[in-house]
């Protein structure tokens, strides 16, 4: 399972030590490369603590070293007696033929959690409700999202002391998030270590920050943005940073001070020290010069939507859509999973047709997509080449532009990695490549479904200063707050009433309007199904086909994995198992697409 009681213990005396765990002087290698180097650190009671740094820096070694699932080459670690530890992995798995509920309550009787509050309360926040339909589901048939939200109940109805979170929000929606955060902030004396991309989360949730680099784990007092801050105060005072680092950090702090709705309440974020140190800095985007390149790109018409209805089968997602995209504009998009933010997407680039309605797009309108699917890539190709067969050198904007392998480091190539054979990327590394080879194109609308899966915050950081000089439309999909927030302007919600909704207000307002819908949903009587018997009973047997489809999928995904690590010194054999791999994910997001458009006919 993803998630592993890793130590149990009897019920906590508050007259004992505060003190969980230490790691004294611990050090862990794989093959030759060091993650970390004599790391001294301490959790106690109440903590929450933030672990950032790059992919690939030690952050979930760490974790798992604290949790006592991985064994350090040297020192030693060290827990309190009656100390109870959860762990949440960034892989989800368990028996596929297991339910909800057998993983989550294993063989606990269901008199005896039935009535409890706060299982209650974890069902109800991370899956929308509580009852037996929840809990029947085969643990085979969930989505990736839904196997997030398991391994986070089975974490959270335990009475733990500390919870450690590897990537807790992946999968999640924004709505997820925000629940998440709350709930852990209810709970005052739970201890708390998280990785995680999602700076939103640890701005809510943290208020200490661990930085994993070069082997070494430096402090900081506060959550993201007190860090931003400290690291921009430690690099005008030592010098150490290189003067590109140095730059985004105070821009980003910039914009911290100014922008952010919520971030800089935060008591330890220093107010006075910052607006010192941002002095004279300018705004992160220059709107004036933005409209007037993006106006000389594209002209006043980009997207136009008139009366427009979009279906998917039989299944209506938005109904007497007028919406005018316009020349320069950042929108982000947020909205419950199933109400059709992809499918807007792909409207508005033309790969899917509207049923009613005129859409109109603007004769230089020159898109890319970026989906959350990976597009094929000759594996045998190195990384700068798969970037140079779009172009060698792309304008950014305000005159400036950047060559095929500038562009790779702003995206986290370095000049070695860039020598890479394509198919020995990661799904994040792969993910970069895509939007890199996007970019390459000098598109002048850019629309982003999920940018930020796989990206750690320094190369997020670099693409929201790419995308402050970017000079033309951007529309953007994400779970990550803190990112839409961060590039775009202006906010629609999809609620799942057919509607495209202006959010004035951001985030606040849809997560302010879902609160509303769902206590609306709570008190009204439902209403009965207008479906025939034949209708319904042709339902289930396609969602029974498409739970069936998905688990041999699954089956055949698992196998494949399994071979891959066997087949590292044979490239044919490589590239024919990454092949399938691809074709058989892409197949298993079409029915999952397919599966949640069945269920929403049989439960709406």
């Amino acid at each position: 399972s993803a998630v592993s009681n890793v130590h149990e213990g009897k019920v906590r005396s508050p007259i004992m030590a505060r003190n969980v765990v230490n790691i004294e002087e611990v050090s862990k290698a794989f093959d030759i490369k060091e993650l970390l180097i004599g790391v001294s650190l301490g959790v106690s009671e109440g903590d929450r603590i933030g672990i950032v740094g790059r992919n690939g820096s030690g952050k979930s070694t760490l974790m798992k070293i604290i949790a006592g699932v991985e064994t350090p080459d040297a020192g030693r670690v060290t827990k309190s007696n009656s100390a109870r530890i959860g762990l949440l992995s960034q892989v989800d798995s368990a028996n596929p033929e297991s339910t909800v509920g057998e993983v989550v309550l294993g063989d606990t009787a269901k008199h005896e959690w039935a009535s409890e509050p706060n299982i209650r309360e974890v069902f109800t926040g991370l899956f929308g409700s509580f009852d037996d339909h929840i809990f029947d589901r085969k643990f085979g048939q969930l989505s990736g999202g839904e196997r997030r939200r398991v391994g986070l109940a089975k974490l959270l109805i335990n009475e733990l002391d500390l919870i450690l979170l590897d990537e807790p929000t992946n999968h999640l929606d924004v709505e997820g998030v925000a629940w998440l955060a709350q709930y852990l902030n209810n709970r005052k004396s739970l201890a708390v270590t998280v990785v995680t991309h999602d700076r939103w989360f640890l701005d809510a949730v943290t208020d200490r920050t661990w930085e994993v680099v070069g082997g070494k784990v430096e402090e900081y007092d506060g959550g993201y943005s007190a860090f931003v801050l400290a690291k921009a105060e430690r690099a005008r005072q030592t010098s150490v940073m290189d003067q590109r680092r140095n730059m985004l950090i105070k821009k980003e702090l910039a914009w911290l001070r100014r922008g952010a709705p919520a971030q800089t309440v935060k008591p330890k974020f220093r107010v006075d020290a910052a607006n010192e140190l941002i002095a004279g800095e300018p705004e992160p985007r220059n709107q004036g010069e933005l409209l007037k390149f993006a106006l000389n790109r594209l002209g006043k018409t980009v997207y136009e939507a008139h009366h427009v209805q979009v279906k998917l089968g039989d299944n209506e997602l938005i109904n007497d859509l007028y919406w005018n995209v316009g020349p320069g504009d950042r929108i982000g998009i947020v909205g419950i999973n199933g109400a059709g933010k992809t499918t807007l997407m792909k409207t508005l680039v033309g790969e899917i047709q509207p049923t009613a309605g005129k859409l109109v797009t603007g004769i230089t309108v020159k898109a890319a997509f970026l989906t959350q699917h990976l597009d094929e890539l000759d594996p045998t190709w190195r990384v700068l080449e798969a970037v140079e067969k779009v172009a060698n050198r792309v304008e950014i904007g305000g005159g400036r532009e950047l060559s095929a392998s500038q562009l790779c480091e702003r995206l986290g190539f370095d000049r070695e990695s860039q020598w890479t054979p394509v198919g020995d990327l990661s799904g994040g590394e792969k993910r970069r490549l895509q939007l890199t080879r996007l970019l390459m194109d000098s598109p002048n609308v850019l629309l982003l479904d999920e940018p930020t899966n796989d990206f750690d915050i320094e190369t997020l950081t670099e693409l929201e200063d790419l995308l402050d000089g970017y000079g033309g439309t951007l529309i953007v999909i994400s779970h990550d707050r803190y990112f839409l927030e961060r590039v775009c302007d202006r906010f629609v919600g999809l609620l799942g009433d057919k509607n495209v909704r202006d959010l004035p207000r951001g985030v606040d307002e849809y997560l302010k309007l879902r609160y509303e819908s769902l206590q609306s949903d709570v008190s009204a009587p439902k209403e009965k199904k207008t479906s025939s018997a034949a209708e319904e009973r042709q339902l289930k047997k396609d969602r029974v086909r498409l739970e069936r489809q998905m688990e041999k999928a699954d089956s055949r995904i698992t196998e494949l994995e399994g071979e891959q690590e066997g087949a590292s010194f044979d490239a044919g054999r490589l590239n024919e198992i990454t092949n399938e791999l691809a074709q058989l994910r892409g197949e298993k997001n079409r029915l999952e697409e397919e599966w949640l458009q069945v269920t929403v006919l049989l439960e709406g």
